[in-house]
């Protein structure tokens, strides 16, 4: 009996050891958490090849020789274009018409006609572009006349919805054609667009 007591004894000892020599999970380290993985926003592209229609508002400034004036009002107008996607490059072409009453003092301008090209940047969602070709103003005074003449500027265009885009444009013209021989004029104008892509 004895020596059996002293053997369980024993046993027990034995047993007991690991958890004198310390936990089981003594040796157990919390994971390092992992920094989290950087997501690249995707680039958010646009392929501009095809028809606009839209319109636009804005507002313009004409100085004239013989009379020397300055004056400037309201435009309200329509646009359509075409434009070629070529990857980072696109090029078109189009019509705007502006009206508007621009009071000379003999003559008033009551309307702008454009029909040129623009060429630019495809930055994805945004086209920023270089435009010029052809214009001619119209007046409400028969003894002065119209006048072609010719425009150049700039503007950019942005996709706001799948087929709707917004831009803006500030153009140069310049007409020394009209009837009234001495009559000559410049113009300048800002216009912000609202368009439909087909």
């Amino acid at each position: 009996m004895k020596r059996t007591l002293t053997l369980s004894a024993a046993l027990l000892g034995t047993l007991a050891l690991p958890a004198f020599a310390g936990s089981p999970e003594a040796g157990y380290s919390e994971p390092v958490p992992m920094a989290p993985a950087v997501v690249q926003a995707p680039v958010t592209s646009h392929d501009w090849t095809g028809f606009s229609f839209g319109g636009q508002f804005g507002y313009g400034k004409v100085d004239s020789d013989n009379p020397d004036r300055e004056a400037g009002d309201a435009l309200y107008g329509l646009r359509s274009y075409y434009d070629y996607d070529l990857g980072n490059f696109v090029v078109g072409g189009g019509v705007q018409y502006d009206a508007t009453n621009i009071d000379l003092g003999p003559t008033a301008v009551d309307g702008i006609l454009r029909v040129g090209g623009r060429a630019g940047a495809d930055l994805g969602s945004t086209f920023a572009y270089g435009t010029a070709g052809y214009a001619k103003a119209f007046t409400d005074d028969n003894a002065f006349g119209d006048s072609n003449g010719y425009f150049a500027g700039i503007g950019a265009e942005s996709m706001v919805a799948r087929n709707v885009s917004v831009g803006g444009e500030v153009l140069y013209h310049k007409f020394e054609d009209f009837d009234a021989k001495a009559f000559e004029a410049s113009a300048t104008t800002a216009n912000i667009s609202l368009n439909y892509r087909f």
